[in-house]
């Protein structure tokens, strides 16, 4: 379970080898990782995203999208604090081949949009994320991953909890058996909903306080400890 992209994960094929599935985009998208195929999306429809879009933009002059698609990534070129200086043949995480730079307004009608990220400046804070919620209301989710990113908005329903309790509910997994871990607070509906919660040592405070327990942090493999001593 992750807030990260399909597009970000092909590096764990290293781990999960030839069966592997990944929750991915906040509960967006269901991801095969060795095959790089999303077999379930939880998607913003196209009229939404552009109203919501229209919407902020008005609202916070100088924001800019990006969009995390099922296949890629779509960018606008005024996307702040990214370098957008790319070709077709970059391969990096941000911008790999495939990448659309191109206004929001020009994006494929048969995109699947998992997540919409919006972003002011370089480094965007919370109160910035907690007014978007405030535009959106019930039409959308909005989140914040880590600190100083973009507002992260997906389909209404869609967080790590939802993501999860539907994957847990095809195995016949009940939550009280599901050991959560989490330091931000896209990651509170889920922890809140496992039957066991840890916030890492160097977490955001309020992922702190909801957590049952607190394990180390990320830099001293934190989640590693917790599961050696199963």
């Amino acid at each position: 379970m992750t807030a990260r992209p399909p597009r970000w994960l092909h590096a764990l094929e290293a781990v999960v080898g030839r069966h592997g599935t990944a929750i991915c985009a906040n509960g967006a998208f269901v991801y095969d990782v060795p095959s790089h195929t999303v077999k379930q999306a939880h998607a913003i429809p196209r009229d939404l995203l552009l109203e919501i879009a229209a919407e902020l933009r008005d609202r916070f002059p100088g924001v800019g999208f990006l969009v995390e698609l099922a296949t890629g990534v779509h960018v606008e070129p005024d996307y702040p604090g990214i370098d957008l200086e790319w070709t077709p043949n970059d391969a990096s995480d941000w911008f790999p081949e495939g990448t659309v730079r191109a206004p929001l307004d020009r994006l494929d009608p048969d995109a699947v949009v998992g997540k919409l990220l919006a972003r002011r400046g370089p480094v965007d804070d919370e109160p910035f994320v907690r007014a978007v919620a405030r535009v959106l209301g019930d039409r959308a989710t909005v989140v914040q991953s880590h600190h100083g990113g973009p507002a992260e908005i997906a389909a209404a329903g869609v967080t790590k909890a939802s993501g999860l309790q539907r994957w847990c509910d095809t195995l016949d997994i009940d939550a009280a058996d599901v050991w959560a871990f989490g330091d931000m607070p896209n990651d509170l509906p889920m922890l809140r909903w496992a039957g066991t919660s840890y916030a890492m040592a160097n977490g955001h405070p309020e992922v702190l306080a909801a957590a049952d327990h607190v394990c180390a942090s990320n830099a001293d493999d934190g989640v590693a400890q917790i599961l050696e001593t199963l």
